[in-house]
């Protein structure tokens, strides 16, 4: 089997297994803002995940970046360690994480044009159109089910800056795991980040001491571990074997995932149209796979994760 096929599925499995860690990122972020501020599950479990992110620097002895490196993984940092958490903190405190996955739908599209402006890559006219044909298919859905009501709001807004930076932080965090690897390229943007997000943490605990149930200590454990740190060691990895752009569009069943989720949950309704949805999805994801990309050949550090 040719080496590019073989990069691509398996960057393919490392993507799909990312979004299924990130689909439950919305519902823990709502159970841990029921009852801890926004501030301090934003920026507590970037410090959380940091500690891990230090932890596994030192044991695997990782090499450190050098400055142009350290230039990019600020772009990381700033998209998928601080912008994405805070935003999304915010939002949840007033919408519901089923409203969230709306907007978090448009994020394989916005991934994808960052991913011409900071990976280098062209995807053909036929990807273009696979990754809007899915995209129109998980927006009319959610529309039809209900998710969409009233005009656009603060909270709203807020995602869709979450959504923004988080396209930003996954096409510059993908092309850099092609020269650092999946695990060290979050590591080090966890690291990189540390300097904002550990003193944020100190006044936030100390604005509002933090007191909650189970359930929210729950979701905030399961930010700080999985959204925010194993999550990205497949993801990056993902992107960076099978291209940013294609591996980007698998985000497509994040939605109908998190909806799942939000019912299994936290007991909010979705419809039986889910189905349907996801199998349109699902469609769309196997023709941007089919396409062909174009751009810049990568590296051989692109294998490591």
């Amino acid at each position: 089997m040719p080496a590019a096929v073989t990069d691509h599925s398996a960057g393919l499995a490392l993507g799909a297994l990312g979004v299924l860690a990130f689909s439950m990122s919305l519902p823990a972020t709502r159970l841990a803002v029921h009852d801890l501020d926004p501030w301090f599950v934003a920026f507590g479990r970037a410090v959380g995940a940091g500690l891990l992110a230090a932890a596994y620097l030192r044991a695997t002895g990782a090499p450190r970046p050098t400055g142009r490196q350290w230039r990019r993984l600020t772009v990381v940092a700033l998209g998928v360690v601080v912008g994405f958490p805070l935003f999304t903190s915010l939002a949840l405190t007033a919408q519901t994480a089923a409203h969230g996955a709306v907007v978090v739908a448009l994020l394989p599209a916005i991934t994808a044009v960052f991913a011409v402006l900071r990976a280098g890559e062209r995807p053909p006219r036929a990807f273009w159109l696979a990754a809007s044909t899915g995209l129109v298919a998980v927006l009319g859905f959610l529309v039809a089910g209900g998710a969409v009501r009233g005009s656009l709001e603060l909270p709203d807004l807020y995602l869709l800056a979450a959504v923004l930076l988080c396209g930003l932080g996954y096409a510059e965090g993908g092309a850099l795991a092609r020269e650092l690897g999946g695990a060290r390229t979050i590591c080090w943007a966890l690291i990189a980040a540390l300097p904002v997000t550990a003193p944020v943490t100190a006044l936030a605990a100390a604005a509002h001491p933090p007191h909650a149930t189970a359930a929210a200590w729950a979701g905030f454990g399961y930010l700080t571990v999985i959204s925010m740190f194993l999550g990205f060691f497949a993801w990056y990895a993902g992107l960076a074997r099978g291209g940013v752009a294609r591996v980007g569009q698998v985000q497509l069943t994040q939605p109908v995932l998190t909806l799942a989720w939000s019912a299994l949950l936290l007991a909010e309704p979705v419809g039986p149209a889910a189905i349907v949805a996801a199998s349109a999805v699902l469609v769309c994801v196997a023709l941007t796979q089919r396409t062909r990309a174009a751009g810049p050949a990568r590296p051989a550090a692109a294998t490591a994760t």
